[in-house]
């Protein structure tokens, strides 16, 4: 690494929070221990965090159920105004988060300033207008009745952020859940807390009561675990892969608190032979390498019409062997590191197992070659040729990692497209507005694109069906998935006779 990078993780390191963040305050853990952060970029050590265990998330879910009652009947303007301010917070320190998340995760540069950071701060702000806005109803019942439904904060939530987008996903997690009244018990993953430490730090500075937001870095099957089975937590929200989803599940069963899991998927991605191939192109290396592919709703699976394949294949790989692989911080990558070394491992284990299924590997499957990578957790752009049935095309890999298959008539793209346990995102490439729809409508999916891929907003529900979940972030249903509904009936001027008449 050049010495000018060098400075700038030191600046970067200076100003870095690394303890709980509590009742307000960031404090060690209880029992002293520490955990060692990461650089993926050369496995160097960023930090040394405080690490959460049982004690700990018990002294988090306390603040939080006394800071409940007070946080929930403010008027939701005010809890509004404050998720404004800190989005104009989040805005402010771009240069520093943006930096921080790369430090951490293996992003590159560009991404974290024109993808993560902005997306965190709009998060913040769509549902700070949403607090004020989140209406009730009037259920028109009998005549003489007034049947009204109220829309409550169901109280300390408990919420597990993956590794993969740390940063943004903390502000989906937590933005609708305090906008809509509740307090926030969050485990960030072990391998990359430092930008949700950051987030509270600047919560703090813009006036976020002590204990609504308390933050809990620590191992997930001791810190995790014992948030989604506390007494005092009455929602989960968890984000990361399905076996872990479905250990949440059990785990939540003791008060049978409320689950919300977004997990694992395995995008199909359809190319019909009416596509625009410039579009589809580009449109598909963005689907699988933007972050490494480390996202669950990556375009992993390439599903293309026969007449096109080769051609596909060829342009795809020439724009894929193209990409900048290489230091994160570097802003002319286009490519980092994946985001641990035992992940690295996993994607190039997956190489493996395409080869003794009969998978022809047409780019990638290892490696880089250059030395100032060698250090890091580095996968070439790997483009993989598979059957349908093939474990690459059925599991989750979660890497640079996209198979192709082909296909000849809609009815078997579909079939080939719906043929996996999961079922969170989907895309295809059409000029047909017919097809289009029918499409849309028989993917067994929870999100669709057409002709574009993996696109995300505040306002546009985010989740899936199947292995990869249910409930919903964003938008309105967000806002329903962090209430409870209570239903309000007034006698107004009803005449009711008696029952039991004497």
């Amino acid at each position: 690494m050049n010495t000018a990078l060098n400075a700038e993780i030191d600046d970067r390191t200076r100003h870095m929070q690394t303890q709980l963040f509590i009742d307000g305050r960031f404090v060690p853990a209880l029992s002293g221990e520490t955990l060692a952060v990461m650089n993926p970029h050369d496995n160097s050590k960023i930090a040394d965090i405080a690490l959460a265990g049982k004690a700990d998330v018990d002294r988090a879910v306390a603040a939080a159920k006394a800071a409940f009652p007070k946080w929930s009947r403010m008027a939701a303007m005010e809890r509004g105004r404050l998720l404004l301010k800190l989005a104009d917070a989040i805005e402010a320190n771009t240069e520093r988060l943006a930096r921080l998340e790369t430090l951490d995760t293996g992003h590159p540069l560009r991404d974290t300033r024109l993808l993560d950071v902005p997306r965190t701060a709009a998060t913040f702000r769509y549902f700070g207008g949403m607090a004020d806005k989140f209406e009730g109803t009037v259920i028109p019942v009998e005549q003489g009745f007034l049947n009204y439904l109220l829309r409550e904060p169901v109280g300390v939530v408990g919420q597990v952020v993956p590794w993969n987008f740390p940063l943004m996903f903390t502000s989906w997690k937590m933005a609708p859940a305090l906008a809509a009244g509740n307090c926030v018990v969050m485990k960030p993953a072990e391998l990359t807390p430092l930008s949700s430490l950051a987030i509270a730090e600047l919560m703090a500075e813009v006036g976020f009561p002590p204990g609504v937001v308390n933050i809990v870095p620590g191992l997930g099957h001791v810190a995790g675990q014992h948030l989604a089975e506390h007494p005092d937590v009455s929602k989960i929200a968890f984000t990361g892969s399905t076996a872990i989803g479905r250990e949440i599940v059990r785990a939540s069963a003791g008060n049978l608190k409320k689950v919300q899991l977004e997990l694992g998927g395995k995008g199909a991605n359809i190319v019909f032979e009416d596509a625009n191939l410039s579009a589809v192109i580009q449109g598909s290396a963005f689907a699988i390498f933007h972050n490494q592919g480390q996202a669950c709703i990556a375009g992993s699976r390439l599903i293309v019409h026969r007449s096109l394949a080769d051609e596909f294949a060829e342009r795809f790989i020439a724009l894929a062997r193209s990409i900048r692989v290489g230091n994160p911080l570097d802003p002319e990558t286009e490519m980092g590191p994946l985001t641990s070394p035992q992940h690295r491992d996993r994607v190039l284990a997956y190489v493996q197992v395409a080869r003794e299924q009969g998978g022809e590997i047409l780019l990638g499957g290892k490696a880089p070659s250059e030395p100032a990578l060698a250090n890091g957790c580095y996968v070439e752009p790997t483009i993989v040729r598979a059957k349908p049935t093939d474990r690459v095309c059925q599991e989750e890999v979660f890497g640079p990692f996209v198979t192709i298959n082909t296909f000849d008539t809609e009815d078997e793209a579909l079939a080939i497209a719906n043929g996996t346990e999961y079922g969170l995102g989907a895309g295809f490439w059409t000029r047909d507005i017919q097809r289009a729809h029918r499409l849309a409508r028989d993917i067994r999916s929870g999100m669709v694109w057409i002709n574009t891929y993996k696109r995300v907003s505040p306002a546009s529900p985010f989740g899936g069906v199947g292995a990869s979940g249910y409930g919903r972030e964003m938008g309105f249903e967000a806002m329903r998935e962090y209430t409870q509904a209570k239903s309000v009936w007034v006698n107004v001027d009803a005449q009711t006779p008696p029952w039991y008449p004497r």
